[in-house]
């Protein structure tokens, strides 16, 4: 009688176990690969808002998805199950302030005003509260101890020329780590952003290192320099032996590039 009663119970609490949140965060997924175009090179992207604007109710049913996490059913997770949750979140969200003004818009900061920048805005709900893309970037993921690694400024995009490219696939927990390290593999592999000039001994690279360093300095994930980021990334820096060796031994000037605010529109 116990024994058939368990089983009564677990065929009830089947449904629900399916009905749990989805770590492969498919619905997100689906409207990347439809609608996110990355270059020839890899190395960067552009997104189609007019269609995507057309596919909104399935985006916003993707977000709805979201923001019925509980603050205990997230704490419950793994470490990269809530990372993968949060990016995907930050970029997700970022979209959706994107499509509430497109087309009339040139750029993200055209969503901000004299009071307010648009990382400001609460304009959605996670984890029970009224939350901002600022909140998660900087209070969620960067929070010291959170996640500690400085990789994620190269999976957290702002909808922007100058950021990462938004990748045409959702972050997953079971790929997260591997897909951290393609992305910062495909920022520097960009020269729009960052590439080192041999005439004049300069590494350029995006501001992104100038803004975040200190999350470089630090020892996590292998990097305390940003002289070690760009070490171990000689390869994609450069495109000769000598540059590369010249960038392995630190001998370069190193100079930020202007940052290109410019919407990551596909149009």
């Amino acid at each position: 009688m116990k024994r058939t009663l368990l089983l009564l119970l677990s065929l009830l609490w089947a449904p629900l176990g399916l009905a749990a949140f989805d770590h492969g965060h498919a619905a997100w997924d689906v409207l990347l690969k439809r609608h996110v175009v990355v270059s020839a090179s890899g190395s960067a992207s552009t997104v189609r808002y007019a269609a995507l604007k057309a596919d909104r109710a399935q985006l916003r049913s993707y977000l709805e998805a979201l923001s019925a996490v509980t603050e205990g059913e997230y704490r419950g997770w793994t470490k990269p199950e809530q990372l993968a949750f949060l990016i995907n979140a930050y970029n997700a969200f970022t979209v959706e302030l994107i499509l509430g003004r497109y087309p009339d818009l040139a750029s993200i900061k055209d969503l901000g005003s004299v009071l307010q920048s648009p990382w400001r805005k609460k304009f959605f709900r996670l984890l029970g509260e009224s939350q901002h893309l600022d909140g998660i970037e900087h209070d969620l993921i960067r929070a010291p101890g959170a996640f500690d690694d400085p990789r994620i400024h190269f999976a957290v995009v702002c909808a922007s020329i100058g950021c990462p490219m938004l990748r045409n696939e959702a972050f997953t927990p079971g790929r997260l780590d591997a897909q951290l390290d393609d992305g910062l593999s495909r920022f520097l592999s960009d020269p729009a952003r960052n590439r080192f000039e041999a005439d004049s001994g300069t590494l350029k690279v995006s501001r992104i290192f100038d803004w975040y360093r200190q999350d470089f300095e630090r020892g996590q994930k292998g990097f305390d320099t940003l002289q070690a980021v760009f070490a171990r990334h000689a390869d994609q820096l450069a495109g000769t032996a000598e540059a590369r060796a010249s960038i392995r031994a630190g001998r370069y000037r190193l100079e930020f590039l202007p940052y290109d605010w410019a919407l990551n529109d596909a149009r």
